[in-house]
Formats: structure tokens, C-alpha cells, sequence
């Protein structure tokens, strides 16, 4: 066992391997830019605020993704159910059409990519942006939500995706 220590040098690959024990809730999220859609997944998904009803999600400013999301005016945060785990592989690869078969989707009332048999959807404008470290903090607005299907979120978990199963009481 190590012992801590303010102000320590954080390895990075322990650091990595602390975060994995985290189980984290998986999102696309989608929009329109430039008349093309694009897309990600993200496990830093989070509620931030009911009133305004804000969510968050981090990027990495490496994302050859992130200057198209950037650019939108809308987009939507897609809450992947328990069998996604291959949808959330696909936004997460480089140099694929995410978009393309076997993804199924449609364009909501506005043009934004909402994919099929997710739990929900939550319609965003964007709110605030902030560099932090090696990341982008986005801030969305929600400005619509459709619950999907209520079933089992899609999990994520050292570094493998999962169901949730609740414990009996």
C-alpha cells in the first residue's frame, strides 16, 4: 500500500487504473455541423443543474471531433441502454462513418442525430465551455428530453462496457 502524500507526482497510469474502478454511465453525443453529422461517446456524462436544466460531458482536445460539435448550435446527448455496447465502440473509433450501418438514427425536429433504442434523449444548447487540463468542459442547456425506453443504462467499468444489475435489498 502506498502512502499519500500532499503534492505528490501522480503517476499517470496508476492515476489511470484509480479512475477504471469508477463505473461511469455511457452518452453519444450528436449534432449537426456543416450539414453533416457527427458524434462521440462520452463516459464524463453528468447532471449539473434542474434549475436551468443543465448536463455536462468532457472532451478531450485531441477530438478530431470536437471542433464539429463545437460549431453546432444544438446537439443531443444520446443515454445508451444496456445493449449498445458496440454503438458506443463505434463513436468512440477514429476514421469510421459513424453514422453509417448498422447505426440506426433519425434527425429530430431541428436536424440533430438522435440514435435508435436508447434510454433517452436530451436535446442541448450550449451553455459554457471551459479548458481544463488536457480537456474541454461543455455545458449543455437541456431544451427537450424524450425518455426512450426506461430499461438498463450501459455501463462503463475498467475499461469494459456492462449492464447494471441492483442489489436486492
Amino acid at each position: 500500500m502506498t502512502e499519500l502524500l500532499p503534492d505528490q507526482v501522480i503517476d499517470e497510469d496508476r492515476f489511470r487504473r484509480a479512475l477504471a474502478l469508477h463505473a461511469a454511465g455511457v452518452v453519444v453525443v450528436t449534432a449537426t455541423s456543416g450539414g453533416a453529422p457527427a458524434g462521440l461517446t462520452a463516459t464524463s456524462f453528468s447532471s449539473v443543474s434542474l434549475a436551468p436544466p443543465l448536463v455536462s460531458f468532457y472532451v478531450a482536445h485531441t477530438s478530431t471531433t470536437w471542433p464539429s460539435l463545437r460549431a453546432a448550435q444544438r446537439f443531443a446527448v444520446n443515454i445508451l441502454s444496456s445493449g449498445q455496447a458496440d454503438l458506443a465502440t463505434r463513436f468512440a473509433l477514429r476514421g469510421v462513418d459513424r453514422f453509417a450501418a448498422p447505426t440506426r438514427w433519425r434527425p429530430a425536429a431541428d436536424g440533430t442525430p438522435l440514435l435508435e433504442g436508447v434510454c433517452a434523449h436530451l436535446l442541448c444548447t450550449p451553455h459554457t465551455t471551459i479548458d481544463i487540463g488536457d480537456h474541454v468542459l461543455v455545458v449543455g442547456r437541456v431544451t427537450g428530453v424524450e425518455v426512450r425506453d426506461p430499461g438498463d443504462p450501459l455501463l462503463y467499468h475498467r475499461g469494459r462496457f456492462g449492464d447494471f444489475h441492483p442489489q436486492t435489498p
